[in-house]
């Protein structure tokens, strides 16, 4: 099959490729740029594990041809970090063990992020809805909320010591 140049801006670096028209994101992400991150967990788009962000959403790699998101924002999984350093919501997984095997982690980690970026404050309901959009075998899913919500309160005092340093 003809292969065709298309330019991905991924994690805000810019890669230009030769892929076949045909070839999913996913795909791309993991066996083109190394960006391993992302899962393949089901291939009928019902588990969450390979979703990545699209212009600031939550989309799934792996139904998504790679030449559609030309011109888009793609944010994967490895660049939730924050210069080098985990984010408060990775940190929290981490300290909540909201990863148990970590196969599900990135998904809802690009779920989640998306959430808090929408709204800083959600509900317990927005916060639950939310992870019910990717599927977790491991850890019946009440580790994953409470690293949410220690991400929000870890994000507000964050905000209230930097407006007090500015003063």
């Amino acid at each position: 099959m003809k292969k065709e140049l298309i330019e991905l801006r991924v994690n805000g670096r810019t890669h230009e490729l030769a892929i076949e028209p045909s070839k999913l994101l996913l795909d791309v992400l993991r066996q083109d740029l190394d960006l391993t991150g992302s899962k393949r967990g089901c291939d009928d788009s019902s588990c969450g594990a390979c979703t990545v962000q699209v212009d600031g959403i939550p989309m799934l790699a792996c139904t998504m041809l790679a030449a559609s998101c030309e011109g888009q924002e793609i944010t994967t999984v490895e660049g939730v970090a924050d210069h080098g350093s985990l984010a408060a919501l990775q940190k929290a997984y981490g300290d909540f063990g909201g990863a148990q095997c970590g196969f599900c982690t990135p998904g809802f980690m690009m779920t989640v992020k998306w959430l808090l970026a929408t709204n800083p404050e959600p509900s317990e309901d927005e916060i639950r809805e939310a992870l019910s959009s990717n599927l977790c075998r491991c850890t019946g899913y009440s580790q994953m909320y409470q690293a949410v919500r220690a991400a929000i309160d870890a994000e507000q005092k964050g905000m209230k010591q930097e407006l007090v340093g500015a003063k």
